[in-house]
């Protein structure tokens, strides 16, 4: 039998790495983190969830205190907003957080924790800053990137993604973004609040064009109603230098013509793509797909010692499935039981103000699929305390199957990410309909 250096080695310090890291030292295993960048934590920490949520609740404040006369308080003008200052405190965020995904931490647990770049060798090897170390199982959970296409010009300009986004020194005069996904809608509202001119530019007739239609375009009513700009059905043809930032030149389906959008910056919000080049992988054989790594239900890839988690998945991209697929391959790899990934009941959640947050089968995926359903659906607007706290707009939406068992639930309303988390149990306990109706909640 094969002696190799450590019993399992990962690749990339995000979520998926860092949980697979944990879960297995803890259990004994001896365990290489090996992480490319300067600081554990991936995307989620430095350039993604967290710093997003900390710039929408501070977006969130200043909206209220500008809309403070609706709630039958003074009306106020606040000054403008000093992006720096906002900068510093998402700065400061991250930097409290890192403390729990630092190096020292995870050796405390008993992993080594490496830094550099890795390249397999052969399938047990990698070469790592130009030393060799084996592993009898490796993870590949290197995360994804901001997608650029191939827009005519857009090399030519100064663009943001959300890497740098956060980390500006001042608040944007205007803002133009390509993509009308959760990223771009989310960041399309906050911007928008804290004063900067926002134009989303969609190719496609819907924002967030895996939702409902209904849904989405509530939402997008809300934002257009707060000063943001919406462009569908539109084709970017060039973007290019202009002496107020950058111009964008699109063709819209309805207009048939081309028309220009100046912005003093440009944030290309195109969806994302899996890390999964420069680490040797075609060199030993591993498969890919069009979206990342080519994995079975148990996250092995062709060569079953090697597995893969988080966003190469190409899957859900969420940080909170990194955490779940994770958990998988430690049961796999570690525990050697056959565990499979079920996304049935994976849910999500876009953090606009309402949110609009999801678990299961919506319409559009059922109809897709050919399922039948039956839906009922309640609006905000009929709640009590929906008008108590002056939330008015959206609606619940579940979907029964022809056994009358739940499919799906979407939640278009204030709090719905933690309005889901109920469903959430539900659905993954198996809970019956009768049971849940019966439970008494605080009113």
């Amino acid at each position: 039998m094969a002696d190799y250096d450590y019993d399992i080695g990962i690749l990339g310090g995000g979520a998926a790495g860092l949980t697979v890291a944990s879960g297995a030292a803890q259990l004994g295993a001896r365990v290489l983190l090996i992480e490319k960048g300067k600081a554990l934590g991936g995307d989620c920490l430095h350039y993604g969830c967290v710093p997003s949520k900390t710039l929408i609740k501070t977006a969130s404040i200043y909206h209220q205190t500008k809309t403070s006369k609706r709630f039958g308080l003074p009306s106020i003008e606040p000054p403008p907003v000093d992006f720096k200052q906002v900068s510093q405190r998402i700065a400061s965020v991250i930097e409290a957080i890192q403390k729990h995904d630092s190096p020292e931490r995870f050796c405390g647990l008993g992993a080594r924790v490496e830094f550099g770049h890795a390249v397999f060798t052969d399938p047990h090897e990698m070469d790592l800053e130009g030393r060799l170390v084996t592993a009898k199982n490796w993870v590949v959970a290197t995360g994804s990137s901001p997608a650029v296409p191939p827009v005519p010009g857009l090399d030519q300009v100064e663009y943001l993604t959300n890497k740098e986004l956060f980390h500006l020194d001042e608040l944007p005069s205007s803002l133009a973004i390509l993509g009308g996904g959760p990223i771009a809608i989310e960041m399309a509202q906050a911007f928008n609040r804290l004063g900067s001119r926002v134009t989303v530019i969609q190719r496609s007739p819907q924002i967030l064009s895996r939702e409902d239609r209904d849904m989405a375009d509530t939402l997008m009513d809300v934002l257009e109603a707060e000063g943001v700009e919406f462009v569908l059905g539109a084709g970017v043809r060039e973007v290019k230098k202009s002496p107020g930032g950058v111009t964008v030149k699109i063709t819209t389906k309805e207009e048939g013509n081309a028309r220009s959008i100046e912005a003093s910056r440009l944030l290309v919000a195109l969806g994302r793509r899996a890390n999964i080049h420069g680490l040797g992988l075609e060199r030993i054989g591993v498969d890919t797909s069009g979206k990342g790594l080519a994995l079975d239900a148990r996250l092995r890839t062709n060569l079953p010692h090697i597995y893969g988690a988080g966003d190469v998945t190409g899957s859900f991209q969420f940080t909170h499935a990194a955490g779940y697929e994770g958990g998988v391959v430690v049961t796999n790899a570690v525990f050697r039981l056959p565990r499979k990934v079920d996304y049935t009941f994976m849910p999500w959640c876009t953090y606009t103000e309402p949110a609009l947050a999801g678990i299961g089968m919506n319409e559009k995926a059922a109809a897709a699929a050919g399922v039948e359903y039956t839906l009922w659906q309640e609006e905000f607007r009929d709640n009590d305390r929906s008008l108590a706290e002056g939330h008015e707009t959206g609606k619940v939406k579940m979907l029964l199957d022809t056994d009358q068992k739940v499919i799906g639930v979407q939640i278009l309303g204030p709090g719905a990410g933690e309005l889901l988390n109920e469903w959430v149990a539900v659905l993954n306990g198996k809970v019956k309909l009768s049971t849940l109706a019966s439970s008494t909640h605080p009113y």
